[in-house]
């Protein structure tokens, strides 16, 4: 059996990508993600760095991390995300490679903003 080694560097890359993003330093954020990331979400996908970043912009959500953990360049998030008229928990796995987030993974129970939008 392989024990994975923990890297604290990404989990720290992956929290000061969150922090960047509460302070609305969208800037600063672009930096902790590869120029071709991939998110996956519930509600969608997003490619590239560039565009995941203008959504952010546009949306600007709010990180409460609740917990937070990694080994080798995997960090898996719990946290509360407020979305402005709601706040959901999710859980968010983050991929890095070169040091750079390449991969995010959030998954969280969609209803409360689907019974908003009816």
């Amino acid at each position: 059996m392989q024990i994975p080694e923990i890297t604290i560097e990404s989990v720290t890359t992956v929290t000061a990508f969150l922090k960047a993003l509460n302070n609305e330093d969208f800037k600063k954020a672009r930096r902790y993600l590869s120029d071709d990331v991939n998110f996956i979400g519930v509600m969608g996908t997003r490619d590239g760095g560039d565009n995941y970043i203008s959504d952010m912009e546009k949306m600007k959500f709010k990180y409460d991390i609740r917990k937070i953990w990694g080994d080798e360049d995997d960090v898996s998030v719990f946290y509360d995300i407020d979305m402005g008229d709601t706040t959901l928990f999710c859980a968010g796995w983050y991929h890095l490679s070169n040091g750079k987030i390449n991969a995010i993974k959030v998954l969280f129970d969609p209803r409360p903003l689907l019974e908003g939008k009816k």
